[in-house]
């Protein structure tokens, strides 16, 4: 079968065996890979209620058809589980070389099933899984584990936890170490506190098994034809990397600030792409087999902070860590960046959950008697000193290591109408209140809070209105369809976007017949995504979603943007319920949310109805 090693390796932790399970073209071309497979599997393996920390949850890390050809940026893998912070099936996927070993191991994902007795390590090779003690890692942070790990293994590539993995903190991060490139983490959801709970600490994968391409000169010469594309389509992501966005959408206004209270930010000069990279840029790093190249290394020069070198922090890390707490400190977003990726935690959720802990202490809700600190806006010692007491459960740092969510329902009175989160997934740095396409997206989308069900690109770069509802509905299914397909395909959102498009197109398919030998369409891809969506859609109806918590945060629906050139714009409850009966209308759902039998049927998944989905 081309494009595939048509093999799944299930690993059961308990009792140290491993199963191989094969697959055929009907599978693949249902579910792809990645994401398709991720859901699958989890819908299978894990019962409707079972505890995201439990040894009867299952984690699925797979690669798709893409990884290992000349299919540009398509190292990638994703991690699907239930999520010990949502309580609801999730996904996040990584980049570096690890996908590409993992693929040659012979084997298109790997399934973790049970709990080992001890802090383990796995070292999976084409001859199957090996069990390996990781006592001697226990509390490590992960580049020290990823080096300790590769060298024990002969140069394995490495995907490890940190001490917040291992002490499960609710939003805790994977992460993968190579020679080119600091880090690729799996950053979303609590995949490594998953990990953690099973007592893996660390999978080490090398192998030499080779994937077939159906027509591999016609791919190669089609990759060359587009190469341009992908080129000027991603020159600023190349030059900047991620940072870019920061003076752009500030400008905007719509770049959250102080936990939301504002949208534009008084001075992100020195944390803007431009300015770091003037200043700071050490060199450019890169994915394995990526002509995109987004990622940096930055040094700090002078100051507090001279001499730290670490990876950029993300646009996403800037908003969280920095703008969202009032924060401009170059040095000091670095340092807090290296601290999550180290001790392995996700920077969204922890600098949204920090700045809801800053409003609440603003308020009055928390004070230093229960915090053991002032929180104060634009005060970076204390940002370091809380993600550290995150990662280790330490004082205060235990409640915040719960996420957003849990700790606003413990704050009580008016905390929870200052989260900003959505099905417990707390919200990036896209703005619900600007962009009507995220409002709906976000209230829908199978994650929440997530950037990476619905996809901002089109709306900053759109020539139509996104300030009104209209067709918001429509846009958020094509880009969770086209997101759906592409982390199954996993290939590199910003390569796929920006260089091939950015909804589901013949580019596509041509790029996957070239792989795979099939006859496959743009409209075939499509449903593909679709039925991705809808068996994810399912997966949560199981768990107990339906329209009522598909929903935004308080001050999203409430509260206007208060200055600014978006001064102004939020989406009240009733415009949201508009764009939700549009949504489930065009879905193909109930008035309630929920999948209907002629939906599930035409997408051959008829037989999820005897398998506990509500029809």
């Amino acid at each position: 079968m081309f494009g595939y090693q048509g093999r799944i390796l299930h690993i059961d932790l308990s009792s140290r065996t491993s199963r191989v399970e094969e697959f055929g073209e009907e599978f693949a071309r249902k579910f792809l890979g990645g994401n398709g497979f991720a859901v699958k599997t989890l819908w299978d393996a894990v019962k409707p209620e079972t505890d995201p920390l439990s040894p009867e949850n299952v984690i699925c890390i797979a690669v798709g058809p893409f990884t290992d050809t000349a299919v540009p940026s398509a190292s990638r893998a994703c991690i699907g589980t239930k999520s010990p912070l949502t309580g609801l099936f999730f996904d996040s996927t990584f980049g570096g070389s690890w996908p590409i070993s993992l693929k040659r191991t012979g084997y298109d994902a790997l399934v973790l099933h049970g709990k080992a007795d001890s802090l383990t390590y796995l070292s999976i090779t084409e001859e199957g899984a090996g069990f390996r003690d990781a006592s001697n890692l226990a509390g490590k942070w992960i580049s020290e584990t990823c080096d300790t790990v590769s060298e024990s293994e002969n140069g394995a590539d490495v995907l490890a936890i940190g001490p917040a993995g291992e002490n499960m903190v609710r939003f805790a991060a994977a992460a993968h170490t190579w020679r080119k490139s600091r880090d690729g983490i799996a950053g979303r959801g609590g995949m490594a506190a998953v990990l953690g709970s099973k007592n893996v600490k660390a999978i080490a994968v090398k192998g030499k098994a080779k994937t077939a391409v159906a027509d591999a000169k016609g791919l190669r010469t089609y990759v060359n034809d587009t190469a341009a594309d992908v080129r000027n389509g991603t020159a600023a992501l190349n030059k900047y990397g991620t940072p870019i966005l920061v003076n752009m959408i500030n400008k905007m206004g719509a770049l959250g600030t102080m936990n939301l209270q504002k949208e534009v930010f008084d001075n992100c000069e020195p944390i803007s792409g431009e300015s770091m990279l003037e200043n700071f840029l050490d060199k450019d790093t890169t994915c394995l087999k990526c002509p995109v190249a987004c990622g940096k290394d930055y040094k700090m020069k002078g100051g507090k902070w001279d001499g730290l070198k670490w990876k950029m922090p993300e646009y996403e890390s800037i908003f969280s860590l920095g703008t969202m707490l009032g924060i401009n400190d170059p040095g000091a977003l670095l340092r807090g960046n290296q601290l999550c990726d180290e001790l392995g935690m996700d920077t969204i959720s922890a600098g949204v959950t920090l700045s809801l802990a800053y409003e609440c202490f603003e308020r009055g809700l928390l004070t230093e008697s229960d915090t053991g600190h002032e929180l104060a806006w634009g005060d970076p010692d204390t940002m370091l000193e809380l993600i550290e007491d995150m990662a280790h459960r330490r004082g205060f740092g235990a409640r915040l290591a719960e996420g957003g969510q849990r700790l606003a329902e413990e704050i009580g009175g008016d905390a929870p109408n200052l989260l900003y989160a959505a099905k417990g997934l707390e919200l990036p740095a896209h703005s619900a209140r600007a962009l009507k396409g995220m409002s709906i997206g976000y209230a829908t989308g199978t994650r929440g809070g997530s950037h990476h069900d619905t996809r901002p690109t089109l709306q900053y770069a759109s020539e139509h209105d996104n300030t009104i509802a209209d067709g918001k509905a429509e846009f958020a299914i094509k880009t969770q369809n086209y997101t759906a397909m592409g982390d199954s395909l996993t290939q590199c959102r910003f390569t796929s976007e920006r260089g091939y498009g950015a909804m589901v197109n013949d580019k596509f398919a041509k790029l996957l017949n070239l792989v795979t030998g099939w006859d496959t369409t743009a409209e075939e891809l499509e449903e593909t995504g679709e039925r991705i969506c809808n068996l994810e859609r399912a997966f949560q109806v199981r768990e107990g979603v339906d329209r009522s918590r598909d929903m935004l945060p308080h001050r999203v629906m409430h509260e206007p943007i208060p200055d600014g050139p978006h001064k102004g714009m939020h989406c009240p409850p009733e415009e949201l319920e508009r764009m939700k009966d549009e949504y489930y209308e065009l879905r193909g759902w109930d008035e309630r949310g929920i999948p209907t039998e002629k939906t599930l049927t035409r997408l051959g998944l008829n037989n999820l109805a005897s398998e506990g989905a509500p029809g």
